[in-house]
């Protein structure tokens, strides 16, 4: 199963986990963790963050599961600062935009979303290490995850801007799958931004939303059939797909859309507010109010327990408000529910807008800190690799020796064997990208709070906190042996020397890291992809004091 082969058979899972019934659901979400147990086998950086999002994505859409999302989120986000992913990373915080719908923790999740946006808004450039196509699908991904977040809250303007921005990101090389999801994502923005232009008697408005809706239903039809979610083969899009059925029926309420709508009624939790509410206004416009009335409170009791859409609760409400009433004589509408409705939603439209104010807002304050530390980590991080710069070592180190918890600290100097030969018989670019290489298996061999920093050229520094050097150079020689097996594309054949070592009491930081580039150099010796200790080496010089109290060094 090659890399390409478990990213894709994760997309098709993840269009069928929203579109199934729970046990069909729990099966793809146990066959989801499945791939992202190999591709943390395969160590892939982009790979793992993929498959993260999509264990998180499909509990997040399983009923009962949401609150397992939390913890797959939070390893996402991790993964994705170490690895520098700014892409998933933005996605990561979007998801936790829709977790906290869920927990109807509404200004939470706007917050989320700004910074997602920020992340997005900074990270115009392709990283050429993905490549293009992969990079825009990405940021599609991101940016449609963010729109989910805004269309729950109502907040259609920011919506539309935030799909516009998806569909850009990947019009060129669109699946039938992705034109299909645009599709549908966009007949529902608009099918909901229509009932709440309604909501404040902006009906001229509505209806051009309803109408604008209705059409890209039927544009769907032709991708759908190409599409990756389950479908009857044969069956007309708008049969199957209750959005597409209730776009066509608001557009212009009648009788040949009931027999349809009833089919797909109640239909997933996503969608039954705007089936209900379009099959009601088709009955009632053939004079079946009273079944109108049963299929609106059918779906407000079926919708008690969802908590992830309050925009759409307000339009079921406001429906069953109007049609469930004592008839005025001349309108046949209760004129007092009318006035009170009316004057709730115009305080709810003002409350919109500040919603809307907030997230711009909170938008450009993350994109200014986004900015200010993006800075300041530059200040410390190698530009190559992205690991800590020396600059960043000298402090760490610092730190490490003046603290007790940290104690024994191992420290390890790493040097590539034959990363000269790549240079001369390739090229510098060749040899850049097997310094990346080799510092992301460096990194990801070790424990978390372990810390690898680029000293310069082809060397590095680890230093492993609270390892003795017994339990360093085991997990060093982890390292050495991955660095290995790595396919020869890839590393071209380079191995690690390393040099291991032991802080002692009051040693300065060049003392130590003398030692331990003359424990590398015996690794060198006895032939390289190794760890040489001290306590391994045949004549370790002890550091003597001075007369003025001071270590000198033996080099």
């Amino acid at each position: 199963m090659s890399d390409a082969w478990v990213f894709g058979r994760s997309l098709e899972l993840i269009a069928a986990v929203q579109r199934l019934d729970h046990e069909s659901q729990l099966e793809i979400v146990a066959d989801l963790d499945v791939l992202l147990d190999e591709a943390q086998r395969r160590g892939a950086p982009v790979l793992v963050a993929q498959l993260q999002r999509a264990t998180a994505l499909s509990r997040l859409v399983t009923s009962g599961l949401a609150a397992e999302a939390e913890p797959r989120l939070d390893e996402m986000l991790a993964h994705t600062r170490r690895h520098g992913l700014a892409l998933l990373r933005a996605d990561a915080h979007a998801l936790r935009g829709r977790r906290l719908m869920i927990a109807e923790q509404e200004d939470a999740a706007l917050t989320e979303i700004a910074r997602a946006l920020a992340i997005l808004d900074d990270s115009a450039t392709p990283d050429v290490q993905v490549g293009r196509r992969t990079w825009n699908g990405m940021q599609s991904s991101a940016l449609m995850d963010c729109w989910i977040v805004l269309n729950q809250l109502g907040i259609y303007e920011a919506a539309e801007e935030v799909i516009g921005r998806a569909h850009q990101a990947i019009r060129d090389s669109a699946s039938p799958h992705q034109i299909t999801m645009q599709l549908m994502n966009r007949v529902k923005m608009l099918v909901g931004w229509g009932l709440r232009l309604e909501r404040v008697e902006r009906y001229e408005e509505a209806g051009d939303k309803f109408r604008t809706a209705a059409s890209m239903a039927v544009a769907a039809e032709g991708p759908f059939t190409e599409s990756l979610f389950p479908r009857k083969v044969g069956v007309p899009a708008i049969d199957q797909l209750g959005v597409l059925a209730a776009a066509l029926a608001l557009a212009v309420p009648d009788q040949e859309h009931i027999s349809r709508l009833e089919g797909l009624y109640p239909g997933h939790a996503h969608e039954q507010e705007i089936i209900a509410i379009a099959l009601a206004r088709c009955l009632d416009k053939v004079g079946r109010r009273a079944d109108a009335l049963e299929a609106l409170t059918k779906a407000r009791k079926m919708l008690e327990v969802e908590t992830s859409a309050p925009s759409m609760r307000l339009n079921l409400a406001r429906e069953l408000a109007r049609l469930d009433n004592v008839p005025d004589i001349e309108t046949g509408v209760s004129q007092s529910l009318v006035t009170y409705a009316t004057t709730l939603e115009s305080e709810m439209w003002t409350l919109r807008e500040s919603q809307i104010a907030t997230l711009n807002a909170r938008r450009e304050h993350e994109r200014l800190s986004a900015e200010h530390g993006a800075i300041t980590q530059q200040a410390l991080q190698d530009p190559l690799t992205g690991l800590p710069n020396r600059r960043a070592l000298d402090e760490r180190l610092r730190t490490l020796a003046s603290s007790a918890d940290a104690q024994p600290l191992a420290v390890a100097l790493v040097d590539l064997d034959g990363f000269k030969d790549v240079n001369d018989k390739h090229s510098h670019a060749e040899g850049d990208d097997v310094l990346r290489v080799v510092a992301s298996t460096l990194r990801d061999a070790l424990r978390g709070d372990d810390i690898v920093a680029r000293y310069g050229g082809d060397e590095f520094i680890a230093l492993l906190p609270g390892a003795p050097v017994s339990a360093a150079k085991q997990a060093l020689g982890r390292a050495v042996s991955r660095v290995a097996q790595l396919p020869q594309h890839l590393s071209h054949g380079v191995t690690l020397s390393v040099g291991l070592v032991s802080l002692r009491p009051q040693e300065r930081a060049e003392q130590v890291l003398s030692r331990a580039d003359a424990a590398m150099y015996q690794a060198k010796r006895g032939g390289g992809n190794q760890v040489a200790s001290a306590n391994s080496m045949t004549a370790e010089v002890p550091v003597p004091w001075s007369p003025d109290g001071t270590f000198t060094d033996p080099a």
